[in-house]
């Protein structure tokens, strides 16, 4: 299994910076599809790093409430949400195993039907193996697909640890010994005028979803926050702009809580930028003591705790 390979492009350890709380909803295993208009460009590891945007308490009851009902399709009625959401932070990673369209997911009886109903966009990135970091640490976020530097690679992967999520998926490949074989378009023959599945959709899962595409739609708009980088690109070569700095709680929770927890939201937004669309997600959290920003490498808070943490 080629699973650290790219798919395509120059991407070493790529990263993608998403909107809270859909970022935390991703490393912690809860949000298992992440909807983009643009198609997946690699597969294997993806890092996932938190903007700077923070959402509103609307916007997390949403999204809890969205993903409250399709996980209830399954069975499925306890859900453990994040208890906060980390702005501009390295999360964690997932691996992207492929990327339908979502009239193919919606249309995929192979997947529980909870899943195929995350599918609210264009291009449906398919995730498995969810991992989060210890601690998150500070970093800033580009636009699109980007390489994460060598050095925070390098502390990052000593710090992670791997999440069960309430409903872990494995989406079937269409060619097993071809990992990498799921594209937009590679599952639609199997579907060639066959209906979507029938989920009986209730009254308060039809608000639920209504609920997040509207979650969703607040992020079409210009995020001046984040610099600019091109597809492909490395960070240190982009032209940036000024980020704006957000506060971070940290206290032992941080450190030892390994479960899920309290608020969150599901499927994703769009953010354009000045040059390229940028979408993702922002961040959200609750303001209190600041950590040092240290450009290009993590911060001195992870650095200290992974003294005691063996490389993985």
């Amino acid at each position: 299994m080629m699973r650290g390979r790219n798919f395509s492009g120059n991407y070493t350890n790529p990263c993608l910076t998403m909107h809270q709380p859909w970022a935390s909803l991703l490393v912690h295993g809860i949000k298992r599809v992440e909807g983009r208009s643009w198609p997946a460009p690699i597969r294997g590891r993806l890092w996932i790093h938190a903007a700077s945007k923070v959402p509103d308490e609307a916007t997390i009851k949403a999204m809890e409430d969205f993903y409250r009902e399709i996980y209830a399709v399954n069975g499925i009625t306890d859900l453990k949400f994040p208890e906060y959401y980390p702005v501009s932070r390295l999360l964690g990673c997932v691996e992207v195993v492929g990327c339908v369209r979502g009239e193919e997911l919606a249309h995929w009886n192979m997947v529980p039907e909870g899943v195929r109903l995350e599918g609210l966009t264009d291009f449906c990135w398919l995730c498995e193996q969810p991992q989060k970091l210890l601690i998150p640490f500070e970093m800033r976020g580009y636009q699109r697909v980007y390489n994460l530097e060598k050095k925070i690679y390098e502390a990052a992967i000593r710090g992670l640890i791997s999440v069960e999520g309430p409903l872990p998926v494995k989406f079937p490949l269409p060619n097993l010994q071809d990992p990498f074989s799921l594209k937009p378009g590679s599952v639609s023959t199997q579907f060639f005028g066959s209906k979507a599945s029938d989920v009986e959709e209730s009254s308060s899962l039809g608000a639920a979803i209504a609920g997040a595409r509207a979650a969703a739609t607040q992020f079409t708009k210009k995020d001046e926050n984040l610099p600019i980088v091109t597809q492909n690109s490395k960070p240190n070569a982009a032209k940036t702009g000024p980020i704006k700095r957000k506060s971070l709680r940290v206290d032992s929770m941080t450190y030892t809580n390994i479960s899920d927890n309290k608020s969150s939201l599901p499927s994703n937004n769009e953010e354009k930028s000045t040059d390229n669309k940028y979408e993702g997600s922002s961040s959200c959290n609750q303001p209190a003591a600041s950590l040092e920003r240290h450009p290009g490498a993590p911060s001195k808070i992870f650095t200290a705790a992974l003294r005691g943490l063996k490389p993985s």
